[in-house]
C-alpha cells in the first residue's frame, strides 16, 4: 500500500466559506469513469512536465485588504515514484531570482493544484459522487459534480501541524466537460470546522487549462487560490502556472567511443558491486 500520499499540504496553519450548492442527480458513473482515466493519464505525464509557479502570499485584514504579502518564483515540478495506480506524488520547487523570501508569518501551502485527485482510482472511493444540471463554463459545456468526502476514508489532504499530520475531509465540486470528462474547475472547503487545530474554515479554488501539447488532451493547472482562516486571522496563497514544457530524457552511446571487452579473470572496473555468503 503506497504511504506519504498527501497531494495537498498545509506547512503552517495560521470570510466565511461560500455555500456549495446541492447537487441534484447522481452523477452517472461513465462520466467518472471519464474523469478517472484523465486524471491517471495526467499523471501519467508528470515526469514530462514542468513549469514555472508564480506564489502570492497574503496576510489578510478583518476587511478583506491586505496586511502582509510576498511575491515568490520557482520553477516546478511534480515528482511520481511507482506508477498511475500506486505511487508516491511530492513538489519540487527551486526558487528563480536572487531575491531572498521575506521572513513574515504567512501561510505555506504545496500541492493544491492537484486537487483534480479525488477522481484517481486510489481516492475515488473515500468520495460520494453526485452531479447537478449541464451548465457553460468559459465556453465549455460542463456537468458540475459534487463530491463529498466519506468519514473515515483516505484522503489525499492533510494540515501539517506542530510535527503532526491531521488528515482534511473536503467536499466540494468540480466542474467535468461533458463529452470528454475533464476537470475544467474545481472548489473545496472543509466538511466540518476544525476548531480543535485552530482552522475555522479553509476555501480552494484550483482552475485547469489544456496540456502545452495540442496532441496531448489532458488538463493541468492554470491557478490555484488557497484561503484559510482561524477565529483571528486570514490567509490567502495564490499559486499561479504558467511557461508549461516539456521534456524526456533517454540515454545513448556515442558511436565514436569504444567499449573495450573485460578481460578473462580480470575485473570489469564497470561492473556492478557484487556480495558472496561467508562459508
Amino acid at each position: 500500500m503506497p504511504r506519504n500520499l498527501s497531494a495537498f499540504y498545509l506547512n503552517f496553519v495560521l470570510g466565511l466559506v461560500a455555500p456549495i450548492a446541492s447537487a441534484q442527480a447522481v452523477v452517472p458513473t461513465n462520466l467518472v469513469d471519464q474523469a478517472q482515466k484523465q486524471v491517471v493519464a495526467y499523471m501519467g505525464k508528470l515526469a514530462d512536465l514542468h513549469c514555472t509557479e508564480d506564489v502570492l502570499q497574503e496576510k489578510l485584514k478583518p476587511n478583506g485588504g491586505t496586511e502582509l504579502s510576498s511575491k515568490s518564483q520557482y520553477d516546478y515540478f511534480l515528482l511520481m515514484q511507482g506508477n498511475s495506480y500506486d505511487f508516491q506524488l511530492s513538489e519540487s520547487r527551486l526558487e528563480v531570482g536572487t531575491q531572498k523570501p521575506a521572513r513574515l508569518p504567512l501561510l505555506l501551502t504545496n500541492g493544491f493544484s492537484t486537487l483534480l485527485l479525488v477522481f484517481h482510482p486510489y481516492y475515488r472511493n473515500a468520495f460520494d459522487f453526485t452531479a447537478g444540471p449541464a451548465e457553460s463554463l468559459e465556453g465549455r459545456s460542463v456537468i458540475p459534480v459534487h463530491f463529498a468526502h466519506i468519514k473515515g476514508a483516505r484522503t489525499p489532504a492533510a494540515l501539517a501541524l506542530r510535527g503532526r499530520e491531521f488528515p482534511l475531509e473536503l467536499e466540494g465540486t468540480a466542474w467535468l466537460d461533458s463529452s470528454s470528462g475533464q476537470v475544467v474547475r474545481m472548489e473545496a472547503a472543509l466538511e466540518h470546522e476544525m476548531t480543535d487545530v485552530g482552522m475555522k474554515s479553509l476555501k480552494i479554488r484550483v482552475d485547469y487549462m489544456p496540456s502545452p501539447r495540442a496532441s496531448e488532451h489532458f488538463m493541468v493547472p492554470a491557478r490555484a487560490v488557497v484561503e484559510l482562516q482561524t477565529p483571528r486571522q486570514r490567509w490567502r496563497n495564490t499559486h499561479t502556472f504558467h511557461n508549461y514544457k516539456t521534456f524526456s530524457t533517454e540515454a545513448t552511446q556515442d558511436p565514436s567511443v569504444k567499449v573495450k571487452a573485460a578481460k578473462e579473470n580480470q575485473p570489469d572496473p564497470n561492473a556492478a558491486p557484487s556480495a558472496a555468503p561467508n562459508n
